[in-house]
C-alpha cells in the first residue's frame, strides 16, 4: 500500500504584515487545501502496511534504532498536524465574526496567518533542540512536517520493500535447496561423506540465518540509490541471497554429475577394462618385442619396459566396488581420475612398444632400400656388375644375420648405394656404338 507525497508547503505573509481582507480569505483557502492533503498523507502513512509491521515485529540492528526515531516523528506529526488544525479553525472563527473584518481583527487574522502563532512542544531528538516548547509559523511547521513525514515515510517504504523481496526469494530457494538435499541423500551425498554434503548444510544455516535477519532488521539490506532523495530510493541488498544461490547451484551441478555417473557407470566402467587391457596387451607387446630385438639387433640400446599398471587395475576393482554398493557419490571423482589416467596408460604403453621396436624399424627401412637401388641397378642392365654384386652380398649378409649390427648394415647398404649411383652414371655418359650403314652402288 503507497502513501501520499510530502505535504505542500504554506506560503505566508512575513510575520508582523497586516493583510488584507481578500488576502486573508485567499490564504484560510490555500490553508485549508493544504490541511486536507496533509490529513490525506498522515492518513495513508498510518494505514501503510510496512508501517503495521514494523509496529509488530521483533526489531534489531539499525532497523530497531531508525525505528524508535521514525516512532517519535510520527508521534510529533500527529501533535503538529493538530496544533496546525487549531491554528486554522482559531483563525477561520476569527474571519468569520464579521463580513468586513476590523483592523484589529485583519491584524490578528495576519498574525496567525504569517507570524510565530503556533506553540508546540519541543521535538527533543528529532531536532536537538533543548527548549520544552516552540513558537513557529505555519510555513515552518509544515516544512518541518514535511521533513519528517519523508524521513519516516523512508523507513516504512524501505522496510516493506525488503520485506516483499527478500524472504520469499529466500523461501523459494529453502525450498529448492530440500529437493537438492533429498536428491543428495538418495545418491549417497552425505554431510561428512562428500563435500558437496557439507556444502548443503553450510548453505542451509547460511539461508535460516540469512531469514531471520531479514525480517529483524529489513532496513540492513538496503543499498540506496546513489543521489537519489526520493523515500525509498533503491533497492533491496541481495547480494548474500546471490552467494547462496550460486553455491546451491555448484552444488546441485555436482548432483547431477553423480546422477550421471549411476546413469551410465557400467558402460565407463567396460570402457575403463578395454583401455587398461589394451594398455596390457600393448606392453605384452613391447616386452616380447624387447627380448627379440636384443636377440636380433647387436649394438643396440633397447629401453626397459615397465610391467602392467597394477594400481590402476586396483583402482578399477574399488570403483567396481563402489558402483556394486551404490556409492555413487565416491565412485563419481573416482572415474573420473581413472579414465584420464587410464588414457595415458595406453600413450605409455604405445610409446614404449615404439621405442623398443625402433632397431627393428631402422633394419626394415634398410632393407628396403638395399632392395630398392638392386632394383634400380637391374632396370639399368647392371644386374651381372661384379662389384655391385659383391657389395650387395655384404650388406644382405649383415641386414639378414642376427644379431645385426645396424651401423655397420647401414655402412654397408650406403657403399651399395653409392657403387650403384657411380655405375648408372657412367652407363648413362658411355658413348654410343656406331650403327651399320649400307654403301649405296
Amino acid at each position: 500500500m503507497g502513501a501520499a507525497g510530502p505535504f505542500p508547503s504554506a506560503a505566508g505573509k512575513p510575520q508582523g504584515t497586516a493583510m488584507s481582507r481578500e488576502e486573508v480569505d485567499r490564504a484560510l483557502a490555500r490553508l485549508g487545501a493544504e490541511h486536507e492533503a496533509i490529513e490525506t498523507s498522515l492518513f495513508a502513512l498510518q494505514d501503510h502496511a510496512g508501517r503495521r509491521l514494523l509496529e509488530g515485529a521483533e526489531l534489531t540492528g539499525v532497523t530497531r534504532d531508525r525505528w524508535a526515531t521514525t516512532e517519535q516523528a510520527i508521534s510529533l506529526l500527529w501533535t503538529y498536524f493538530d496544533a496546525y488544525t487549531d491554528a486554522l479553525n482559531t483563525a477561520r472563527e476569527l474571519r468569520a465574526r464579521h463580513r468586513w473584518p476590523t483592523p484589529g481583527e485583519l491584524a490578528e487574522l495576519g498574525e496567525l496567518l504569517g507570524g510565530a502563532a503556533v506553540t508546540l512542544p519541543s521535538s527533543g531528538t528529532l531536532t536537538g533542540t533543548p527548549l520544552l516548547s516552540e513558537e513557529l509559523a505555519l510555513d515552518e511547521l509544515v516544512t518541518r512536517m514535511n521533513r519528517w513525514y519523508a524521513e519516516a515515510l523512508d523507513v516504512i517504504v524501505t522496510a516493506d520493500a525488503v520485506w516483499s523481496a527478500l524472504p520469499a526469494r529466500i523461501d523459494m530457494l529453502a525450498a529448492e535447496l530440500r529437493r537438492t538435499r533429498s536428491l543428495a541423500h538418495s545418491v549417497g551425498v552425505r554431510p561428512g561423506e562428500h563435500p558437496s554434503g557439507d556444502d548443503l548444510e553450510r548453505i542451509t544455516a547460511e539461508l535460516t540465518a540469512l531469514r531471520d535477519e531479514v525480517v529483524r532488521d529489513p532496513l540492513a539490506f538496503w543499498a540506496p540509490a546513489t543521489g537519489s532523495s526520493a523515500p525509498g530510493g533503491g533497492r533491496p541488498d541481495t547480494g548474500r541471497y546471490d552467494s547462496a544461490a550460486r553455491a546451491l547451484d555448484d552444488v546441485r551441478r555436482e548432483i547431477e554429475a553423480v546422477l550421471d555417473v549411476r546413469q551410465d557407470a557400467e558402460t565407463r566402467l567396460m570402457r575403463l577394462r578395454d583401455v587398461l587391457s589394451r594398455a596390457d596387451r600393448t606392453l605384452t607387446e613391447a616386452r616380447q618385442a624387447r627380448g627379440e630385438v636384443l636377440a636380433k639387433i647387436a649394438a643396440s640400446e633397447v629401453p626397459a619396459v615397465s610391467g602392467p599398471a597394477t594400481a590402476l587395475h586396483e583402482q578399477l576393482a574399488a570403483a567396481a566396488e563402489y558402483r556394486r554398493r551404490a556409492q555413487w557419490h565416491r565412485l563419481s571423482p573416482l572415474l573420473e581420475s581413472l579414465e584420464q589416467r587410464a588414457e595415458d596408460e595406453l600413450l605409455r604403453a604405445r610409446e614404449s612398444l615404439t621405442a623398443v621396436t625402433a632397431p627393428l624399424a631402422v633394419r626394415a627401412e634398410l632393407r628396403g632400400r638395399l632392395d630398392a637401388y638392386k632394383a634400380k641397378v637391374a632396370r639399368h642392365g647392371l644386374a651381372e656388375d661384379p662389384l655391385l654384386i659383391e657389395r650387395y652380398d655384404v650388406a644382405r649378409r649383415m641386414l639378414w644375420s642376427a644379431p645385426c649390427d645396424l651401423r655397420a648394415a647401414e655402412q654397408a647398404v650406403v657403399r651399395y648405394q653409392r657403387a650403384a649411383a657411380e655405375a648408372v652414371e657412367a652407363r648413362r655418359t658411355e658413348p654410343s656404338e656406331p650403327s651399320d650403314r649400307g654403301e649405296r652402288s
